[in-house]
């Protein structure tokens, strides 16, 4: 038998509850998805962890940083999926710790890390969940990169960075959004 969940802390449930999109029924902003191409807004709310089958890849330059085809992407509505790659498919000498952190209310929080490499350096290029929340527990043992100043691909496909900066989603041409992060996007 396993133990009952506790309770979420107030402010947790609040930041949880405060989204009007979870991915029951598209916005009519929602762009109509094309041929091959699926709504990023018929993505939960909570997020989903969903096993990636397709080939991720992540080079810095001449740099391979990641490669795998054992990454978990996180699927949320309004998002690109953010991928997480197992560390044993990252290059981890080259990843630093980066000072601050940031908190996920889904998936708790997370320690940054800048990228290194002959002289030059990203900095808080990549995050972690070193301690998961209940229901991301399948990311404690991966990391996520940002897609800017990087070549990343999934499955072949070129990945861009999310919109605005802050999120880690990957945009690549299978997806239809508009896409959190974009001008206008803060109250979604």
């Amino acid at each position: 038998m396993t133990a009952p969940t506790p309770p979420l802390a107030p402010w947790l449930q609040a930041a949880r509850d405060h989204w009007q999109w979870r991915g029951d029924t598209r916005p009519p902003f929602a762009a109509e998805p094309g041929p091959g191409q699926i709504s990023v807004w018929d993505f939960p709310r909570p997020p989903r962890l969903a096993a990636e089958p397709r080939e991720v890849l992540i080079v810095w330059g001449e740099v391979a940083v990641a490669r795998s085809t054992r990454a978990q992407r996180v699927l949320e509505t309004a998002h690109p999926p953010t991928y997480y790659i197992p560390w044993d498919d990252v290059a981890r000498e080259l990843l630093v710790p980066a000072a601050g952190g940031s908190l996920c209310e889904w998936k708790g929080a997370a320690r940054h890390w800048s990228l290194v490499a002959g002289g030059r350096t990203l900095p808080s290029q990549a995050w972690s969940y070193p301690r998961p929340l209940a229901g991301a527990q399948a990311l404690a043992e991966c990391v996520a990169f940002y897609a800017r100043g990087l070549t990343c691909k999934v499955g072949g496909l070129p990945a861009t960075p999310q919109p605005g900066g802050f999120y880690g989603g990957w945009v690549t041409p299978d997806l239809a959004g508009p896409f959190k992060g974009e001008p206008g996007t803060e109250s979604w």
